[in-house]
């Protein structure tokens, strides 16, 4: 059974910094993409960066410049450095494994609460 555990989240004012881990466990994560998703109230899920095996980077246009993604194989644990944080990043962050074709497997973690205040 895989387990995404993430941390980090918490409250900061406008402007500020926060790093998010998400700790997987099993042997699965350096052959998955990793990503973090948010999810405000009353809006969808939406990706916010992901990182592939290969360590090629994707952002959603909102966080470009502001948000990094990492990962680290041999801790088996990928990061989101946010800075510059805005009202608007006030979410639940989840974190996702997913890896498609013939071994396919998408898996979740429970999430971690990100409130900026201004």
């Amino acid at each position: 059974q895989v387990q995404l555990v993430e941390s980090g989240g918490g409250l900061v004012q406008t402007g500020g910094s926060l790093r998010l881990s998400c700790a997987a466990s099993g042997s699965i994560f350096s052959a998955s993409t990793m990503g973090w998703y948010r999810q405000a109230p009353g809006k969808q899920r939406e990706l916010v960066a992901a990182i592939t095996s290969g360590s090629n980077t994707i952002y959603a246009d909102s966080v470009k410049g502001r948000f990094t993604i990492s990962r680290d194989n041999a801790e088996n644990t990928v990061y989101l450095q946010m800075n510059s944080l805005k009202s608007e990043d006030t979410a639940v962050y989840y974190c996702n494994a997913k890896r498609g074709g013939l071994i396919a497997y998408n898996y979740w973690g429970r999430g971690t609460q990100v409130t900026v205040s201004s």
